[in-house]
């Protein structure tokens, strides 16, 4: 007899092999999906600094603030946060004072360079700014699935807030 034969396991066995290598070979030679360039409008007020849609280290890293107003207790003053790295992105905030009161809060930069970082901080990034806003702390609550974002966020936040009092 044909070892080769219709019924035989010898037959299965080379058919399920060809087949996995066939599948593997195909696996392979596929290529990965690239996403093109997404254009990202940065307001002119972060501007300085960022590069926004690149992921890269946006701004100057270090605790440059810009007095506005007149004591540190009284006026209006803008502060820029350290540029905290995380697993998918560096993050940075920038947060407003006026009268020693938050007013205003904002993530210059954070990860966006795929569709799904942009997707978790086009929410987690608003609403992490209104928590500080609600707070008036960097006590705030992270986002559910932008932890890593949340962490940045809030330590950003933390070095703005000392900044702005030291």
């Amino acid at each position: 007899m044909h070892a080769l034969k219709r019924k035989s396991p010898l037959r299965r066995i080379v058919l399920a092999s060809a087949a996995t290598v066939t599948g593997t070979v195909l696996l392979l030679s596929m290529k990965p999906h690239s996403t093109p360039g997404v254009a990202v409008a940065v307001p002119p007020s972060s501007s300085a600094g960022t590069s926004a849609g690149s992921g890269g280290s946006g701004g100057s890293g270090g605790t440059g603030g810009t007095g506005t107003g007149g004591s540190k207790a009284t006026g209006t003053r803008t502060v820029t946060g350290d540029s905290v790295d995380t697993r998918y992105g560096p993050v940075q905030v920038r947060i407003t004072l006026k009268n020693g009161r938050l007013t205003d809060a904002t993530a210059i930069a954070y990860p966006q360079d795929n569709p799904r970082d942009q997707e978790i901080n086009s929410y987690a990034v608003p609403q992490l700014n209104r928590e500080a806003l609600a707070a008036q702390s960097a006590q705030i609550d992270a986002v559910s699935g932008a932890t890593y974002t949340s962490e940045g966020y809030q330590q950003s936040l933390q070095s703005a807030l000392d900044s702005a009092k030291g």
